[in-house]
């Protein structure tokens, strides 16, 4: 799958060949455990934004460090293929780190977005991505769904 770059140094060449085509970069991250309609909705809001959308991965490592032992549900690399083949996403890329904002320093994207749920002035890689004249934005939920609701359905249904 060609849209998949487990590597980030592979996507700054990517990111190179864009800003030089004048192709505004959309990023986004999250970790993305199980997908759902929430998810989608808000990755297909997120790719309005711009001319293509970098879906930022936590890792395995990044997830299990900020949500417990018992996360990630679904491995990085089966998350990855689902994100990536989602038509309105077009890379994929992941962080080890608990914070993307580190890969945000390195992407340095056009528009940096994240769901409504985030304060404005908490949003991590802010400060980047303005700095640098680009913009953030705060899409809203119409999925009041999360990863964390559907675990504890399912354990409450099947115990």
């Amino acid at each position: 799958m060609d849209n998949i770059f487990k590597n980030r140094d592979e996507f700054l060449e990517t990111r190179k060949r864009l800003k030089a085509d004048g192709k505004k970069l959309v990023f986004s991250n999250g970790c993305f455990d199980i997908l759902h309609a929430g998810h989608v909705d808000y990755l297909s809001k997120a790719r309005e934004a711009g001319d293509a959308l970098i879906v930022a991965l936590n890792s395995d490592i990044s997830v299990r460090s900020i949500k417990g032992e018992k996360r990630p549900i679904v491995p990085q690399d089966e998350r990855a293929f689902i994100i990536a083949n989602l038509k309105c996403v077009d890379f994929v890329t992941f962080f080890d780190e608990d914070t993307p904002h580190e890969i945000i320093s390195d992407i340095v994207p056009d528009i940096l977005v994240k769901g409504e749920d985030w304060a404005i002035d908490k949003i991590v890689g802010r400060d980047i991505v303005e700095a640098n004249g680009g913009e953030v934005k705060r899409i809203k939920f119409v999925n009041p769904q999360s990863t964390t609701n559907i675990i504890e359905t399912v354990l409450e249904r099947y115990k």
